[in-house]
């Protein structure tokens, strides 16, 4: 199984340091990496250091040396509990609402980083939680690709392209398939002790850059595998859960 890197909450007041720490790790391995950019970040809890002005710049020169652009939600700030389609969070930024008022959020997202210089039809759901108004809305806003689900390959549902997540990561690298699956990581959290599992995960050699997902063929997924996808991220959360109250 080959391992491709997603990094969330790409914003201009992130932390830096360890955003850096890790740039330098995937740079060592020539890895390039599918960001997540926030158009316009109102979360304090992503908000750690002095906005960087040349913000926008930076995320362009990140592109041209071929990391992946994903659009990260609008404002990253959650509005409601609805886990949406695929429900391994208990937040969300835009599932259950109004089709109308996701629409705006999607277009208005879509105009910042436009106007910044930067084109995706990629979409990174804020805590993974999205409904069918939200893929209403993106469609009608030129996005075709979302980086969420499980699989060890791309899929097609809901007329979109699909790069799934690892369900478990131990699971991945002891697989032995010939797919691939996206490995999440939030840097602005990052210890000591997760850089040195990415370093052990980059020297073994099962990590990919991220466009190698798209040289693969996408297969369809219908009504029962989605069913299943559902039921597993269902369980994962439960568990998530359960796990955090026995502390």
């Amino acid at each position: 199984m080959k391992i491709a890197i997603r990094m969330d909450d790409i914003t201009p007041d992130m932390d830096w340091g360890k955003f850096s720490r890790f740039k330098a790790l995937l740079d060592a391995h020539h890895i390039t990496p599918l960001i997540g950019v926030v158009p316009r970040n109102k979360d304090e809890k992503l908000s750690l250091n002095p906005a960087r002005d040349d913000f926008w710049d930076y995320v362009k020169s990140l592109r041209d040396r071929g990391w992946v652009i994903a659009m990260h939600g609008y404002k990253h700030r959650y509005t409601t509990k609805d886990p949406g389609l695929f429900p391994i969070g208990g937040k969300s930024e835009f599932a259950g609402l109004s089709f109308e008022k996701q629409d705006e959020m999607i277009r208005k997202a879509k105009r910042i980083l436009r106007t910044n210089g930067i084109e995706t039809d990629i979409f990174m759901a804020p805590s993974h939680s999205f409904d069918k108004n939200t893929l209403v809305a993106l469609k009608k806003n030129g996005f075709n690709r979302i980086t969420d689900g499980f699989g060890t390959e791309p899929y097609r549902a809901y007329d979109f392209v699909f790069y799934p997540i690892a369900v478990k990561r131990s699971d991945s690298l002891k697989d032995t398939r010939d797919g691939i699956v996206t490995f999440v990581y939030h840097t602005n959290t990052m210890e000591d002790k997760d850089f040195d599992k990415l370093k052990d995960l980059l020297a073994s050699g099962k990590v990919v850059s991220y466009s190698e997902f798209f040289r693969r063929e996408a297969t369809e997924r219908g009504t029962a595998g989605i069913a299943r996808q559902y039921a597993l991220a269902k369980a994962k959360y439960m568990a998530v859960q359960l796990r955090k109250l026995k502390g």
